[in-house]
């Protein structure tokens, strides 16, 4: 059983490239896996492994400048969830492109996940979701707005667009784990937006903690790892990811006429070229080499 730690910090990492060699190799040395981005403004990720493993890198992250107070949120998978380990160095942990945005300063209210039902059914709340339109196309919450964005990054352009319909409106909001909301809650309050709160802990916490019976979750919620997506209890759900788009798609998408294995699926088989196509299918030659030999080749991305 492998255990899995989804975390982010947002903490003031002076030099972020003095972080990456000691926390990699400790990662290597206890046998997780995963990707964990560092910068300037903190840490996010997942990571996987076994128990005392993960307990080890939580501790060691733990002790990094203002990182002492780091929460993750668990789950658990039979199965590998990641292929290798991977620490990388960013401009930003979750890129929204917006210099002054910095939730160190202030964000919105937190919601526990018990408070949430309760608040996005106030007629005077406007719910969005801050997700990207591939991740809310398999799940969302009733009621929700998607703003439809292909990257994070899209969303202030999108709410200078939309903010009129929001006037006089107190926003909740929400994404899978709590980052993204971390920052789009401190832009809308930059933005005069006077109410604004997010789901604490993100939908990962929401569908651990609030009883199916009592959900207003609609559907399965894409994470970032081999599992593709989970559903209430955090189970496993029946996604799988097209590697060449990097999109959810169904068991029963693989037998309609556009899908090839790593090369495309219904979502993108016209988005890219021959080209495109030529050179997935050699990516997808060498990981079939890979596997034969025995490796792992699982590619994946962190959150953002």
């Amino acid at each position: 059983m492998y255990r899995i730690a989804a975390l982010y910090r947002f903490a003031p990492f002076d030099d972020p490239a003095a972080l990456r060699a000691p926390l990699l190799s400790l990662c290597e040395a206890e046998g997780v896996r995963g990707t964990l981005l560092l910068a300037r403004e903190g840490i996010n990720g997942t990571i996987a492994g076994p128990p005392a493993g993960i307990d080890r890198v939580l501790a060691h992250i733990r002790t990094l400048p203002g990182c002492a107070g780091l929460e993750w949120k668990e789950s658990r998978s039979d199965t590998a969830p990641f292929g290798r380990m991977k620490v990388r160095l960013k401009r930003e942990i979750v890129t929204m492109g917006v210099v002054d945005v910095d939730p160190r300063a202030e964000v919105g209210h937190y919601v526990a996940p018990t408070a949430w039902n309760a608040l996005i059914q106030s007629p005077d709340v406007a719910v969005i979701d801050t997700r990207n339109a591939y991740e809310v196309a398999i799940g969302t919450f009733r009621g929700a707005v998607d703003p439809g964005t292909a990257r994070f990054r899209d969303f202030p352009a999108w709410w200078e667009a939309n903010k009129a319909k929001f006037h006089n409106k107190r926003v909740a909001m929400f994404c899978t784990g709590g980052i993204r909301c971390e920052k789009s809650t401190n832009y809308l309050l930059g933005q005069g937006v006077e109410d604004v709160y997010h789901l604490k802990g993100g939908i990962l916490k929401y569908l651990e903690e609030v009883p199916e019976a009592e959900s207003l979750w609609q559907g399965e919620c894409f994470v970032f790892d081999g599992r593709v997506s989970v559903g209430h209890g955090l189970r496993r759900g029946p996604h799988l990811l097209c590697h060449a788009c990097r999109r959810p798609i169904l068991p029963a998408d693989r037998a309609r006429s556009e899908y090839e294995a790593g090369v495309a699926c219904h979502h993108c088989a016209h988005e890219t070229s021959a080209e495109d196509k030529a050179r997935f299918r050699e990516r997808q030659r060498q990981i079939a080499l890979a596997e034969a030999r025995g490796e792992s080749h699982i590619p994946w991305m962190a959150e953002g």
